[in-house]
This record gives structure tokens, C-alpha cells and sequence, in this order.
């Protein structure tokens, strides 16, 4: 088989049989006809294995790979390996892309070349109505909605960061990331492992095209649909992983050579003036917030005074 230009990856572990199933539907039934693009399945070490349990047959180029180290960035460096395409579109086992998504990603890369990496919007799949609080928060869930495409070469600039959901990569994008990792320069593992809220593997693998000397954006015309069950909308979730963004944020920043400090007692003071004004589920999420910040800082810290 002639090497397709476009590769979809899902990593997955342990999916949600009607999540994925939603997922596979929307790919199902996209625009752009499936001889032109692979499916590829990365099984991380689920406990019951994802080969066999959905039905693949419809796709002419689909396979399932099984990853045993266990994490997303283990199965995403596996993805990006086993993977034919000059394009990748990373797809979660939660998302449910529109019919045209795989046809403007190719015409994006085609009409766009100075962008490495770019992602879309990311709209809402709620189970229930959440709580009105939490709408603050939805970020933090990768829901992101916007009316203008936006662009640059600056790595980490949160204003046109491309998200994991429908993240598309070029191949030399992709191949960067998996040198950093192979060459030892990627010790710590930015995404979750089991049930660990760590994030940031999407923003350092997105970061690579930049160190490409190409740009990352956001393209208005991409969408998907991030299914959210209820419980990640609850007040303990958020607040894990309003600490498990601040850790590694602080962490990414580090590796990408950016000044890191520890928070100064002027600092310190006005979050603490800004908790007292909060309250509630507010409140916890932003203690959690400072309390990961404050953790990768000392980290940060530690490291740079071990000899080298």
C-alpha cells in the first residue's frame, strides 16, 4: 500500500465503549474518503484489549497497536512511530470530529505551509448541565471556542497554542518530538499515566514545529466535540487538575528555557489576598493552583543545583 498522507492517531486507555464508539462514527463519517487517510489505534496497555472490541472493518487502512508502557506520551511516541502519514491529526478516544475535519486539515497543510502544528475549536459534549460555576474552568477541560484563525512562532504564547484534541502535526513536527524523547531530553513525562492529572505533553509536542522554525495556530474552521462525563466536573477533579496544569506548566517552561522562580513574599501576598476573595469550589481550585505551581518551582530549583 502506497504510504497514505494523512494519519489519524487515537491513544486510548480503558475507553468508554459508547466514547469511542462516538469517537469512531465521527470518523466514520468524514468527508474525505477513508482510502485516503489511515487509522491507527494506539491500546495502551488497556485491561481489556481495544482489538476486536470495535468494529474497524468500514476503514480500508485501520490497525490496532498495543503500547505497555503506560502513559499517554508512551503511546503517543508509539503513534507517532508507527504512523505513514506526512500529516498526523491526534484524536482522542473522547472526541467526535466534524465530517469536514480531515479534509480542511490537509487543506490547511497545502495552503498553509509556514504552520507545523495547528488545532481547532473544541466545543462542549457534556452528559449533563454543569453546575454554572465550573464554567470558569472549562478551559482547564480543553473546550475552546473562537471566531478568528490566529498563528504565531512563539512556543509558549497560551493565545495561539494548538490543543491535544485534534492536534494535526506535520511528519518533521512530529519527528522532533520523538528525537527529544529518544535523546534523553524529555526525562519527565508531560501527560497523564493512569490516573495522574499531569499535563503539557500537547503544548511541548505542538512547541516543536516552533523549534522548526514554523508556526502554531488555531484554526476556526476545525471543530470537534469533547465528550465530558460529570465527573470531571466536580469541585475535588477540577482542583487536581488546576494543580496538575500549574505543575507543568512551571515544569515545560523549564525544559523550553524559560526563567523559573519560586514565588516572591510580595507574590505569596497578593495570592493570598486573591484567595480570601474567593470562595468555595473557587477557592480550593486556586489553592490547588499555587500549591502545583509552587511544587514544579521547587523542583525546578533543586535540579539546577545537582552537578551536572
Amino acid at each position: 500500500m502506497t504510504a497514505p498522507f494523512l494519519s489519524v492517531v487515537i491513544c486510548t486507555h480503558n475507553p468508554r465503549d459508547d466514547y469511542f464508539g462516538q469517537a469512531l462514527a465521527g470518523l466514520r463519517a468524514q468527508t474525505l474518503p477513508a482510502a485516503e487517510w489511515e487509522l491507527l489505534v494506539v491500546d495502551n496497555r488497556s485491561d481489556q484489549p481495544v482489538e476486536g472490541r470495535f468494529d474497524l472493518s468500514w476503514h480500508p487502512n485501520a490497525r490496532v497497536v498495543r503500547e505497555e508502557k503506560l502513559g499517554l506520551t508512551p503511546a503517543r511516541l508509539r503513534g507517532i512511530a508507527e504512523a505513514r502519514g506526512q500529516l498526523l491529526v491526534l484524536v482522542d478516544d473522547d472526541n467526535v470530529l466534524e465530517p469536514d475535519y480531515l479534509r480542511l486539515a490537509l487543506e490547511i497543510a497545502d495552503t498553509r505551509p509556514w504552520l507545523g502544528s495547528w488545532s481547532g475549536q473544541c466545543l462542549p459534549g457534556f452528559d449533563e448541565e454543569p453546575p454554572a460555576w465550573t464554567r470558569r474552568y472549562w478551559g482547564n477541560l480543553c473546550i475552546r471556542q473562537f471566531e478568528e484563525d490566529v498563528w504565531s512562532n512563539l512556543p509558549r504564547l497560551p493565545e495561539t497554542m494548538p490543543a491535544g484534541a485534534g492536534l494535526c502535526l506535520r511528519r518533521p513536527v512530529a519527528e522532533r518530538y520523538l528525537a527529544l524523547h529518544h535523546g534523553g531530553q524529555r526525562a519527565f513525562q508531560f501527560d497523564r499515566t493512569g490516573d495522574s492529572l499531569i499535563s503539557g505533553g500537547d503544548n511541548d509536542l505542538a512547541a516543536c514545529a516552533c523549534d522548526l522554525g514554523l508556526g502554531v495556530g488555531l484554526i476556526a474552521a476545525l471543530r470537534l466535540r469533547h465528550l465530558i462525563p460529570p465527573g470531571r466536573l466536580t469541585e475535588d477533579y477540577l482542583a487536581r487538575l488546576a494543580d496538575g496544569i500549574a505543575f507543568s506548566s512551571i515544569l515545560l517552561d523549564a525544559e523550553r528555557g524559560l526563567p523559573v522562580a519560586p514565588r516572591s513574599r510580595a507574590g505569596r501576598l497578593a495570592d493570598i489576598v486573591r484567595l480570601l476573595r474567593k470562595s468555595g469550589p473557587d477557592r480550593r481550585v486556586l489553592r490547588a493552583a499555587h500549591a502545583g505551581r509552587d511544587r514544579a518551582a521547587r523542583l525546578v530549583a533543586e535540579a539546577a543545583q545537582r552537578p551536572r
